[in-house]
């Protein structure tokens, strides 16, 4: 007798051939619901670009002097993007899933989690330097990303190419401080079972690691937002940060479906007096307030909380994932803890390149964390 479970998948995977045939080999329009729109909006402009379903696909490496362009451009957003692979690699250890991390032309930058080197199919994608934009490779989950700019699930025959129909991946993009896409967080799996619940886990990664692009950007105050009843210091906040004279340096994408009117990426700079209807110097002495916490009006007539937080707050706060507290709550061996740990992350775990950095010891660093535990 068939259990749910393999007819579920025996009549997804007939229906993703449907949709092929009809859309591929016989070049007619789908029915609405058979696939997601996205898809066949990928399809489409694979055969706009001449490719051919049945084609050979070949992963092929981008150039010496292109990788060198390439890692010298993204030095920032891999080494912001270590820590969340890591982690992200362990949540998905007995999935047969891994991750790909590429910039904004689909070019592989860095990986995470376990892949099978054995594999040519796992191997070849997986290559730094490798070229799976979507006029290479057809629709995957990283051609669709950043061409709609939203998150995505596509699994097996979804694919453009045949040759890709082994592969299920869920993708996310990634927004940088100005708003511009700087490129695409990827989990990928081989013959793997479907999980589209991986697209939640890679939109919320892609979260995280735009939040770190966001504040290693040059500011002083930091403001987490949210609607009034929402608890502040949760993956829902919307951050924005300020220079010394209140203009904007940066905002993450909740923050811009928040607030209307910031700039975009080539745009010239808001002053956050353009967007709350209070004088921005108040957010500055909020700061130093027993409750820093503010309820600010925009300009629209709506209302939103407000934390503004100091530099020296922020690792606590963003990396610990807990609620942040004014600087008088906060115990200093805390945030004295938080500095060192965020040093020694950024230094790919060197302890003495990040105890260089601190200007302090190698012992003081593993004392400092060791009294931690």
């Amino acid at each position: 007798m068939t259990s749910p479970v393999t007819a579920s998948t025996s009549l997804r995977l007939s229906a993703i051939a449907q949709a092929r045939r009809t859309a591929l080999q016989d070049r007619a329009a789908l029915p609405p619901g058979w696939i997601a729109p996205w898809i066949e909006r990928s399809w489409q402009r694979c055969i706009g670009l001449g490719l051919q379903p049945q084609e050979a696909v070949t992963f092929d490496v981008i150039s010496h002097l292109q990788m060198r362009q390439t890692t010298e451009a993204n030095q920032r957003l891999v080494a912001t993007a270590k820590p969340v692979l890591e982690r992200l690699g362990r949540a998905i250890v007995n999935t047969r899933y891994f991750a790909i991390l590429t910039n904004a032309d689909g070019i592989v930058v860095d990986v995470g989690g376990a892949v099978d080197r054995s594999d040519r199919r796992a191997d070849s994608i997986t290559r730094i330097g490798t070229d799976l934009s979507e006029r290479k490779v057809g629709t995957t989950a990283i051609g669709a990303v950043l061409n709609d700019l939203q998150p995505v699930w596509l699994h097996r025959g979804e694919h453009f190419f045949s040759d890709t129909s082994h592969y299920s991946c869920a993708g996310a993009p990634l927004f940088g401080p100005t708003g511009a896409c700087v490129g695409m967080l990827d989990l990928t799996g081989i013959d793997a079972v479907e999980r589209p619940e991986l697209k939640h886990l890679v939109t919320q990664s892609a979260q995280k690691i735009e939040n770190a692009l966001l504040l290693a950007q040059t500011h002083k105050l930091m403001l987490r937002l949210n609607w009034p009843g929402n608890a502040l210091g949760s993956e829902t906040d919307g951050i924005l940060c300020l220079d010394a004279d209140g203009w904007i340096t940066g905002a993450n994408q909740i923050a811009r479906q928040m607030v209307p009117n910031l700039a975009s990426a080539g745009q010239p700079g808001v002053h956050v007096s353009s967007v709350f209807g209070m004088a921005y110097e108040l957010l500055f002495d909020a700061v130093h307030r027993p409750d820093a916490t503010l309820e600010i009006p925009l300009w629209t007539g709506l209302r939103l909380q407000a934390l503004p937080l100091a530099s020296s707050l922020e690792a606590w706060s963003v990396d610990a994932g807990q609620r942040p507290r004014s600087a008088e709550s906060v115990p200093l061996k805390e945030i004295e803890v938080s500095l060192i740990r965020k040093a020694v992350e950024q230094a790919r775990g060197n302890v003495a390149q990040a105890a260089r950095a601190l200007g302090i010891s190698r012992a003081t660093v593993y004392r400092k964390l060791g009294n931690t535990k």
